[in-house]
């Protein structure tokens, strides 16, 4: 009996699961069986390490484009401050040459804008004098018309004789007539005479300081002329090596738009420790406004060409730009940046060739947190 029942008790413990040892518990196992890295989930965030999880909807939503860099000989910018002052050989001012009350011509004195003709008549100026000085002009007149009439009526005594008395004292006796006739005639222009202000140039009335009856000083500055398609910016550049190494200029308005310049000259003098720089082709400016330009060099620096939209500023106050790592990682990137023509930086530092950057919806993708 006790033989039988040894194998039935064998049977029963091998058909029993086994049990396992310490450090092999199947729950265990499963733990540290390998797994893949666990995915941000799907809305964008910064990562620990600064860089940004971004799927692919929210780069379609936020229209990201990335473009890959290539380094590439630029050329260097400064950007300078300008002035829009007046091209010489197309504007003028129109100043009186002497003292006197201020007259309409018959069309009325012409308003801020309006266009004028070269040689056209602005404005005339009445000279004044001194009461005791017209009195004694006036007098001076007098003396000379009557001295005319004897010298006319003595001319006309020697016709009269011209068989006996020499030819020379007709000829002087005319002369003489002629002579007080002329000195009359520029005494009496001077007792009523107008100096008439004209246009020096084909343009514009740029500015005016007139009204009619006023009363001017010598050399006073009464209307401005200009033409508003000539125009010309001088510009000031703090290293006099610049004038000799310009290579092309652009205007850079308010809201980040380009105006192509041409160069015209460099000063000789400093002005304000600065040596003047002259560029023509502005367009749309006023006389006296304030603008930048942006100066290229024809020398040149090894970099990467970038939108200007591309750079943006990190917490730090750093310009940074992003980099795309993987199809929904980007990392920012530190950069050392130059102008190049308004629209595009060029990257001196921070970039290697082939990166991609972003270059559109930088300023949202760097507002992920």
């Amino acid at each position: 009996m006790k033989h039988r029942l040894i194998p039935l008790l064998l049977g029963a413990l091998l058909g029993l699961p086994a049990a396992a040892g310490p450090g092999h518990d199947h729950d265990h196992d499963h733990d540290h069986d390998a797994a893949p890295a666990a995915r941000p989930g799907d809305a964008p965030q910064r990562l620990p390490d600064g860089t940004v999880f971004l799927p692919k909807p929210a780069q379609r939503q936020m229209a990201l484009r990335t473009l890959p860099v290539a380094a590439a000989a630029l050329p260097r910018s400064q950007t300078l401050q300008g002035l829009v002052v007046m091209d010489p050989d197309a504007g003028g001012m129109v100043q009186a040459t002497q003292g006197g009350r201020l007259h309409a011509p018959p069309g009325g004195l012409p308003g801020l804008g309006q266009r004028v003709r070269r040689g056209q008549v602005l404005a005339y100026v009445e000279a004044s004098t001194a009461s005791l000085e017209r009195s004694a002009q006036a007098a001076q007149v007098a003396e000379l018309r009557a001295a005319a009439q004897l010298a006319e009526k003595r001319l006309e005594r020697l016709q009269a004789l011209v068989d006996s008395v020499p030819r020379r004292d007709i000829e002087a006796a005319q002369s003489e007539l002629l002579s007080l006739r002329a000195r009359i005639a520029a005494l009496a222009q001077g007792l009523g005479a107008r100096e008439a202000l004209r246009a020096p140039v084909d343009g514009v009335i740029a500015s005016a300081h007139a009204v009619v009856g006023q009363v001017l000083d010598a050399r006073e500055a009464v209307f401005e002329v200009v033409d508003p398609r000539r125009l010309r910016i001088e510009a000031l550049a703090y290293e006099p090596a610049l004038a000799a190494d310009v290579g092309a200029a652009f205007l850079v308005a308010e809201d980040g738009r380009t105006q192509a310049l041409r160069f015209l000259g460099a000063g000789a003098r400093l002005r304000e420790q600065a040596l003047p720089l002259s560029f023509g082709g502005a367009q749309g400016l006023a006389l006296g406004q304030a603008v930048r330009v942006l100066v290229q060099t024809r020398s040149s620096v090894q970099g990467f060409a970038v939108p200007a939209q591309a750079l943006v500023k990190n917490a730090a106050n750093q310009s940074i730009v992003w980099v795309k790592e993987a199809p929904e990682r980007f990392q920012p990137r530190g950069v050392t940046v130059q102008a190049l023509d308004g629209d595009r930086v060029a990257v001196t530092q921070g970039l290697s060739g082939g990166e991609r950057v972003v270059v559109q919806a930088a300023s949202l993708l760097n507002q992920v947190r």
